[in-house]
């Protein structure tokens, strides 16, 4: 493998894990709705300049049906995972995350009748393990509440494997431009309505920091899309662990945020169990 894609990839990974922090930070002066809905808004405009300038081929009415089913579940994903991260850690919200990969394996058993093998039943227990050293501190009183972010950031985690599941069926079908779109214009549509309900005042700069949420969100994803392109799954997919070192050191420069060593042990079993799925 060359180190195009793997430079690809952790650009990727970089560019949505800043794309988390920004939407942190505006989260604490903005309603929750109002932020999700300006960073798929946002996105969405970005997206719909990258279509303007590739030009892709129209999509066929399967991947408008496709791409459409995706958009509740990507509404779902966003909202949980970004609920997480106003009340967690970003380290910690994104460590959870991680389990999404022990998810697919298992959805994919049920959903797609793909085996289930001794190593699938292994990695689910290292990613339970991981889970539980790092919630402990959490149920043990040791740190204030967020037990419901915890909740949301595992739900995410599920759902996002959904997602993926939804994803195989159009992705080697379709141009990832337009499959951006649609994951941004779609979610942005749907939760117009609830944001205007709880609209805020947005300062001119507000909505240049939401576009340029927006701007990273959409250009980490065409970076991720173009690595997994020229390399193997298998060899990229650990690369996405070099998220927790960007959510480190975004929390503890933007947030003060100091994650616990029971995170980055939680980390370890989590990444372990992930890992053996994708050798896999």
């Amino acid at each position: 493998m060359s180190l195009g894609p793997a430079l690809r990839a952790l650009l990727g990974i970089a560019l949505l894990t800043a794309m988390d922090a920004v939407v942190k930070a505006q989260m604490q002066s903005h309603p929750f709705i109002v932020a999700l809905f300006m960073r798929f808004a946002m996105g969405g405009v970005c997206a719909l300049a990258v279509l303007a300038v590739l030009r892709p081929p129209v999509p066929t009415r399967a991947s408008v049906i496709g791409n459409s089913i995706r958009v509740p579940v990507v509404v779902l994903t966003a909202g949980s995972f970004f609920y997480s991260i106003s009340v967690l850690p970003l380290a910690e919200a994104l460590t959870l995350a991680f389990l999404a990969p022990v998810f697919v394996a298992l959805l994919g058993g049920v959903l797609l009748k793909e085996k289930l093998d001794a190593r699938i039943w292994q990695a689910l227990g290292f990613g339970i393990a991981g889970m539980l050293v790092m919630v402990w501190p959490r149920l043990q009183g040791q740190v204030s509440g967020a037990g419901l972010g915890v909740a949301a950031a595992l739900f995410s985690a599920v759902t996002y494997a959904f997602n993926l599941i939804l994803l195989r069926r159009i992705a080697l079908k379709e141009h990832p431009a337009v499959i951006v779109a649609f994951q941004n214009c779609g979610p942005a549509l749907l939760l117009a309505v609830p944001a205007a309900l709880a609209c805020v005042p947005l300062t001119g700069h507000d909505v240049l920091v939401y576009l340029a949420a927006g701007a990273l969100g959409v250009a980490g994803h065409l970076m991720l899309t173009s690595a997994f392109a020229r390399a193997e799954a298998s060899r990229l997919a650990p690369l996405e662990y070099t998220a927790l070192i960007w959510a480190s050191l975004l929390g503890y420069a933007f947030f003060d945020e100091v994650p616990l060593i029971t995170t980055y042990a939680g980390a370890v079993l989590i990444v372990a169990g992930a890992i053996a799925i994708s050798r896999r």
